[in-house]
Formats: C-alpha cells, structure tokens, sequence
C-alpha cells in the first residue's frame, strides 16, 4: 500500500523516514522540484512536484495511494483534504489553525461517504498532546467529577540564548499563529476564550527548568468544545525559557502581529517575521517537552514526555511527524477505521497510539 507525503521539508521527511521503515511504499512530493530531488536522493523514493493550488492536479496526484500526510502550510488544509475525499484517500495532516480545521469538519458528511479518515491536528500539539489528555479523562471511573486537565508543552532549543532564548525550526509565521489568535479554554465547566501571551506561570521541570508556560492558541484542538459540561477547567499553555513569553506579548500590544498595510504598504507583521526569520538561531540541539495531567477525585494522574533529537532528526520534527505516521500505520494496517473527520484526539485513543511510538523512542512516563 502507497503512502503520499505533500511537502518534504523537516517534518515531511521525517515522516517519509518513519512510513519507510513501517514498511510502506512512499511517494514524496513538494512544490519546489529541487526539495523533492533531494528527498529522492536522501530516502530512495520516487518524487513529484506539485501545485496545490490545482486541484484536478491534485485529485490525480493524490488518486493512486491508499493515504496521504500533508505538510503543506496550514492555510491549504481544506483545499488538499477535499482533493483526498475525492479521490477515497486517507488523510492526516498537522493542523494547528482552528479556524482551517472548522472548514475541515465541514466535509464530514463527504468523508464518511467516501469511506475515508479525514484527521487534522497530528502533530505535537494539536495532535500527541491533546491524545495524551484524553487517554487521561478516558480512564477517569463514571461519576467521578473532573476538576482541571491541563497540557503543557516546549518545542525548545537544548541551550537557549538571547532574550528570547529560542531557535526557529519551521516558519516563523506558524509561530505568530500561535501568539496572536484567541486561545480556548474550558472555565468553569463552559466554553470560553482568553487572549494569547496571557496567564503567565511558572513550571519547574527537572535538568531544564523553570521555564515559563502562558496561553497561545490552537494547542486544545477540539477539547473545549467535546468536554464542555464534563470538565470543570481545560487549558494548554506552551512552554519556553523565562522572559520569552513578555516580550511577544509586548510586540503584540505594540501592533506588531497586525497584518493590515500601513500608510507606507508594509503590514507590520510581514517586517517581524522576516526580523524573526534573519535573527533567530537555527539547528541546534533541542528538545521537546509534555505533560499532560487531570486532576479528577481528589487525585491526579500525569503522563510527560521528554525527547531529544535523534536518527538525524530533531525532536521537533520528530514528535509531530512520527503521531501523524503512526497512525496512518494503524489506519493502513486496518487497526483504526473511523471514517469521517475527526481530529487526532477525537479518531484514536492514547491505548491504540501511544504503544506505537515507541519503536522510534518516544516513551510516555505516567506519574
């Protein structure tokens, strides 16, 4: 059975390495017709190039493969998985945008009727993250009532430096993303929104802390909205080094996340992220951090993962792709079957993923 890979930069050829070594044949395509040359020569597949913006092209590309990881930009999510259900193809992608994934649910109806899984927010976080706290409220007894569930989770570099004590992995505009929208919460057993850059605390962690967690948004995927009423509190916060947090929340409330032109045609966004993208260090050593805990009967459960880079990939790369690669090797192998669209937290169960992950060493520990 095929599997189609859509973008073969840090995180799509990660998945490409994980899918081979699951056993499937691989298809790599990427836009740019040089990336897809060097993927060739890097994992011996067979490349395409691509125009995701043509979509008959992309119903014929995606047609001969049983499933595809999409690593394209989040804002082409809808657009590739409706070329997906079209052609009776199985789709993850790595979502992180609520308002792209609301399109998504959209095609539900369509999904099931073309027998396909349609699952966005398979990375990190939205993805692991959120599959980690749900496996958490799963297995609280009935009638116990839940007082709090709570993610916190890094992508960071292993020695920070600067003031902002951070290195760019992806686009920094995935970053701005996540600082400048409405984040969901659960308060008070209702749905709710905070802004982002907000809620500052302090978390202790052994060997790299303390680090600062605050409010940014897209990490609780479709959480709020499934356990509104169940859950008294819920909430995802990411993780940095101290004094990180502030400053972007300084930037923000200096108009500097603002994608509206001023009177020179320059929106001021469009400035920071190409100063981010020039400043900010790169390819060093990093790490990623979870935890993700419920407190529920007076008593509380905690499942954490700590990864480093490794098999030539960095901890980033791998603890977003390898979720997504698990599972479609679960969907491939028959083990999961959900048609429709469902978010990674909402189409498999922490029991059914979080085993496979370990073969690429990522180990979940339960306090």
């Amino acid at each position: 059975m095929s599997v189609l890979v859509l973008g073969t930069g840090i995180v799509g050829s990660a998945a490409i390495w994980d899918l081979l070594r699951r056993g499937h044949d691989v298809v790599a395509a990427d836009a740019d017709a040089d990336a897809a040359g060097v993927a060739a020569e890097r994992f011996d597949v067979e490349v395409a190039t691509f125009d995701v913006t043509d979509e008959e092209a992309l119903r014929s590309l995606l047609g001969p493969h049983q499933a595809v990881v999409s690593a394209v930009p989040y804002r082409y999510g809808k657009v590739v998985a409706e070329a997906a259900i079209s052609a009776g193809t199985h789709y993850v992608d790595f979502g992180g945008n609520p308002t792209v994934v609301a399109k998504q649910k959209d095609l539900h109806d369509d999904a099931v009727s073309a027998g396909a899984m349609v699952v966005p927010d398979c990375g990190l976080a939205p993805g692991l993250a959120n599959v980690m706290a749900t496996q958490l409220i799963s297995e609280v007894a009935a009638g116990v009532s839940i007082s709090s569930v709570q993610m916190r989770v890094g992508a960071l570099p292993q020695q920070p430096t600067g003031a902002l004590g951070y290195q760019l992995a992806f686009n920094p505009a995935g970053l701005i993303n996540e600082y400048a929208e409405p984040c969901e919460v659960i308060e008070d057993g209702g749905y709710a929104t905070v802004e982002p850059l907000t809620r500052f605390e302090t978390v202790e962690w052994d060997t790299w802390g303390p680090l600062e967690a605050f409010s940014t948004a897209g990490g609780t995927s479709t959480m709020c909205r499934l356990h509104a009423g169940q859950v008294t509190d819920l909430e995802y916060k990411t993780l940095r080094f101290p004094g990180h947090g502030r400053i972007f929340r300084a930037l923000l409330e200096m108009g500097l996340f603002s994608e509206d032109e001023d009177e020179s045609g320059v929106a001021p966004r469009s400035v920071l992220l190409a100063a981010l993208d020039r400043s900010l260090p790169r390819g060093k050593p990093d790490l990623v951090l979870v935890r993700a805990w419920i407190d529920a009967g007076g008593g509380r459960s905690t499942m954490q993962i700590e990864d480093v880079e490794r098999d030539g990939f960095t901890a980033l790369a791998r603890t977003t792709a390898f979720p997504a690669t698990a599972l479609v090797d679960l969907i491939m192998r028959g083990q999961v079957d959900r048609p429709g669209v469902l978010t990674m937290n909402e189409a498999v169960t922490g029991t059914e993923l979080l085993p496979e992950l370990e073969s690429v060493g990522i180990a979940v520990e339960r306090r």
